[in-house]
């Protein structure tokens, strides 16, 4: 149990008044007249009173010693957060050379969507090449790609072109392969293509096809933004955004890097081609290009401070929070011997007196340089170095931002904070997400004795659970399976956090980023105890529609109980936002009808509920499995999520 907290002064209102009326005769004894009228007593209330007030703040740890007490243990508030995007940069025109986005390219939006009417800016993270493509082959593959077929000579000379799909039944599967010299990784691509209608059957504002390019490891599809051919139909122009991976791979003994339309299978209300279409002739250049940002602001190196030569000095850079540092941004101590980079480290415990180390606080933006500790027998040690007296210390830059008022919507960064040449406008197509404000002090009070009484040791599943979720603001959720069963292994499953309402959220809102696979990766692996394998995965999210017909109270509009009812069922049914409780469905709980049954029928405007069917739900393809089940079971390394939902109003 914790130890008991003093009270270091209990003493009440009615005591200090009583204690002062005491005092009376022994100070001023011509004072006889102690009643709640005398002007005398009510001072004594009125000081009484604010000595009371004054207690109860002695009584209290304010909220400076506290942080200072969390400091001192080693305890410190996470730093907030960046949010993060992509950004597409188009061109003003169609260019025969590359052009160069630079890293560092910042793009704000518009003053009112900030926060306090202040523009949120973003800055690229690396350079962007925006180079015009080389088309150099072309081939169809059929069989699963067993059949390969050279049409590149086709494709250029053949008076009727070149069939995009081989297979005389038009087998799913079947793709017409673009290879060029060059990654496209990034750029938006605009495929001018000289056909005719010979593709027969299909919508062509929806074909059965879609363009992927190989990473290195599989097939990433590519965004169509654009598409006036109908799915390779007719003469028109495909307007592709490519994802930023893009390796060569061999096909047909051709190695490049390969851009494929692969025919989809047929889906329910989705018709597909009658005869392949015929592709007699295409031309592709580049209209921009995708890249990723974050949202901060690069700022340029200053001055901080000159060294006095005593240990342990600090510094402040202007600006705060700071971001993690890149291989640009250091520390630097200008002396009488030259410009020295310093390396920063997590603290000084193993630095020695020549060790040249500074700790860089990101919350508060404070460069810190080595103490000297006294120990027990009465010696002294410099952990790290000290700055010659009158030495300059420099920051080279750094980069200042993050929080969760980063998270601003798709379309939202739009204005260039300095002009690109040939670059026409930008903009952001998808949400930025990741943004976190910093810890605060509240919750590192919440965090901290839990920290100090489990270490920083993943040896349960619980500690892999909590580290998991410290590794990242971006974990919203952490599951550890197999973990203390002696075969050596940990399976843990990650659930990243997903902005917006809960009925917009798909399975791809929910796919882990490259860059936080890493980050816990690497945490963990700091901290698992040796021998320990720790894989870090996805859940398996399974699909649920409803289908339900409810009966509206009388006066309450079909349209608007129909909105609420489809809402309550996303919000219920989601990995985030479900469950009872409302903090996300439960790892291996089964959903059943009654439950929806239940739910449903608490919902305002709902009269009564005369049916809800549960369906197993597929989200990639839209369409429901099977038929309707009173429960649907739910695997231990599963969670449920909504999909399309039906739901009529009587």
């Amino acid at each position: 149990m914790p130890l008991p907290t003093p009270n270091l002064d209990d003493r009440t209102f009615q005591d200090i008044v009583d204690e002062a009326k005491r005092l009376i005769p022994q100070y001023c004894p011509e004072w006889t007249n102690h009643n709640v009228s005398d002007p005398g007593v009510a001072l004594i209330e009125l000081f009484a009173w604010m000595s009371e007030m004054v207690l109860y703040r002695v009584n209290q740890v304010p909220e400076r010693l506290y942080t200072h007490f969390l400091n001192l243990v080693g305890i410190e508030p996470f730093a907030p957060t960046v949010a993060r995007t992509d950004l597409t940069f188009w061109l003003s025109a169609i260019l025969d050379a590359p052009v160069v986005v630079p890293a560092g390219t910042e793009v704000t939006t518009p003053a009112s969507v900030g926060a306090g009417d202040d523009a949120i800016v973003f800055s690229t993270v690396r350079d962007l090449v925006i180079a015009p493509p080389r088309l150099a082959a072309a081939q169809t593959t059929s069989g699963g790609g067993s059949r390969v077929v050279d049409v590149w000579d086709d494709l250029r000379f053949a008076p009727d072109g070149v069939a995009c799909f081989a297979s005389a039944d038009l087998t799913p599967g079947d793709a017409f392969c673009l290879g060029f010299r060059d990654s496209l990784a990034g750029q938006a691509l605009r495929i001018d293509v000289e056909a005719r209608a010979e593709g027969i059957g299909v919508d062509p504002t929806d074909p059965p096809l879609v363009w992927e390019v190989w990473n290195g490891e599989g097939w990433l599809g590519c965004r169509v933004y654009e598409d006036t051919t109908g799915g390779l139909n007719r003469a028109g122009s495909v307007v592709l955004l490519v994802p930023v991976e893009h390796e060569p791979l061999s096909i047909g003994n051709v190695v490049a890097y390969w851009l494929r339309a692969r025919l989809l299978a047929p889906a329910p209300g989705r018709p597909q081609y009658q005869a392949s279409p015929r592709v007699r002739g295409l031309e592709v250049s580049a209209l921009g290009g995708t890249v990723g940002a974050e949202h901060a602001e690069r700022l340029p190196g200053e001055q901080i401070g000159r060294s006095d030569g005593t240990p342990g000095q600090t510094f402040s850079v202007g600006r705060a929070p700071v971001l993690p540092r890149t291989e640009e941004e250091y520390v630097e101590v200008v002396d009488g011997d030259g410009t020295v980079v310093w390396t920063e480290v997590d603290d000084f415990s193993a630095s020695g007196p020549g060790d040249r180390h500074i700790v860089w606080d990101d919350a508060t933006g404070v460069v810190h340089f080595g103490p000297r500790v006294r120990y027990p027998d009465g010696s002294t040690r410099q952990h790290g170095a000290i700055p010659r007296d009158g030495a300059v210390v420099r920051v080279s830059g750094y980069r200042s931002g993050g929080g969760a008022h980063g998270n601003v919507g798709s379309s939202t960064l739009t204005r260039l904070r300095s002009s690109v040449a040939f670059v026409n406008n930008v903009v952001n197509l998808a949400p930025a997400t990741g943004g976190v404000d910093a810890e605060t002090v509240a919750e590192a009070k919440v965090r901290g004795p839990l920290t100090l009484r489990t270490g920083q040791r993943a040896v349960t599943a619980g500690d892999y659970e909590r580290l998991t979720r410290e590794a990242s603001h971006e974990v919203a959720r952490a599951r550890c399976l197999d973990a203390g069963r002696g075969n050596g292994a940990v399976r843990l499953l990650l659930v990243p956090q997903v902005v917006g309402a809960p009925t917009a959220h798909t399975i791809d809102d929910f796919a882990i980023s490259p860059t936080l696979m890493q980050t816990v990766t690497e945490y963990l692996d700091e901290r698992r105890v040796i021998g320990t394998a720790v894989e870090v995965s996805t859940p398996y999210y399974q699909g649920v529609s409803v289908v339900a017909l409810v009966h509206a109270a009388p006066g309450r509009p079909d349209a608007l109980v129909r909105q609420q009812v489809t809402e309550a069922l996303s919000r219920f049914i989601h990995p985030l936002t479900g469950g009872v409780d409302g903090t996300g469905w439960a790892f291996a709980q089964d959903l059943n009808a009654a439950a929806v049954t239940q739910l449903l029928e608490a919902i305002d405007g709902v009269d009564r509920v005369e049916e809800a069917l549960l369906f197993e739900y597929d989200l990639r393809t839209g369409a429901r499995l099977g038929s309707a089940k009173e429960v649907i079971r739910l695997e231990p390394q599963s969670l449920f999520l909504s999909g399309r939902h039906q739901v009529v109003v009587r």
